[in-house]
């Protein structure tokens, strides 16, 4: 390969046509999948630089700290970058529930053929 966005050391995140990425979150403690959100160019270096993870809503068109409300702040301690740089993964730890539901992880159904049933 001679990509240097797929092989070079150089961040360079490739947004979609919205200027977002998707990103994925685990727990360190256990790996599990804990949420999957969204991020633009300015949460991206926020979250850089502040160590704790910042998104953005596409909802509410804005930035959001995760734990901003509720306290629940997750913690990164480490961020890797897919090999076309267009995805996220975030491993953090959690400080409470993830989910605004107050489940741990936003991914607590399981999908079955007679619908949904809690993990």
């Amino acid at each position: 390969m001679t990509d240097e966005i797929e092989t070079g050391l150089a961040l360079t995140p490739k947004f979609d046509a919205n200027g977002l990425l998707t990103a994925v979150v685990t727990d360190a403690a256990d790996g599990a999948v804990l949420m999957v959100a969204h991020m633009n160019a300015e949460a991206l270096a926020k979250s850089i630089e502040s160590r704790t993870a910042v998104f953005y809503s596409r909802s509410r068109q804005r930035l959001w700290q995760k734990g901003e409300s509720s306290g629940n702040v997750l913690h990164i301690v480490d961020m890797r970058i897919d090999c076309d740089q267009d995805a996220i993964w975030i491993i953090a730890k959690p400080q409470g529930p993830t989910c605004h539901t107050g489940a741990r992880s936003c991914f607590y159904r399981s999908i079955n053929k007679d619908g949904l049933e809690p993990v």
